[in-house]
């Protein structure tokens, strides 16, 4: 397989990921549940891309605003295109990550953590905030790659025609 057909076969996979997130997650009350048995909510926010078609005829359909409601985003999916880019806020226990992911390559793009004290009190160890940002960071990562397991887990799963279904359904609700 040369780079351009991975590269492309990535694209439809990492679409397809973002497109079964924003279904999932307004099925699922935006809540997914962890294998740790914790949960975490999974919103998309301000900003949704959507695109279809091949070559030239490529097509690209941006939404944001606050509170959008994503109606042309909606109406690019019954037309055929898939999510390529969102902007996802993730909660858990009180606290809140953002994160723009790409179909393209799944790259995580302005990951924003909760916020840390950045000043160690006298007496703790002033590697401390650094070290909780880090954990933040890889706690971010690690949402968004048990969420990518996930969606592989039900695409590869022998329900995921009922899946495709639920989604059409979930499509058909929202005229």
């Amino acid at each position: 397989m040369d780079v351009n057909t991975a590269a492309l076969k990535d694209a439809i996979l990492g679409q397809d990921f973002l497109t079964w997130l924003w279904f999932r997650s307004e099925k699922n009350g935006w809540l997914f549940r962890m294998a740790d048995g914790g949960e975490v909510n999974v919103y998309l926010e301000q900003k949704v891309s959507v695109r279809g078609g091949e070559g030239d005829n490529v097509e690209t359909a941006v939404v944001s605003g606050p509170n959008a409601a994503f109606a042309e985003a909606r109406e690019g999916l019954k037309a055929g295109k898939r999510v390529d880019r969102a902007l996802l806020r993730l909660e858990q226990d009180g606290n809140t990550w953002m994160v723009q992911l790409k179909a393209d390559d799944l790259s995580l793009n302005a990951l924003r953590t909760p916020k840390i004290e950045t000043r160690a009190a006298e007496g703790e160890d002033p590697d401390g905030p650094i070290l909780e940002k880090l954990f933040l960071v890889e706690k971010g990562m690690g949402f968004v790659e048990e969420l990518y397991g996930q969606f592989l887990a039900a695409r590869l799963g022998p329900d995921w025609r009922a899946e495709l279904r639920a989604f059409a359904d979930w499509l058909g609700e929202k005229a």
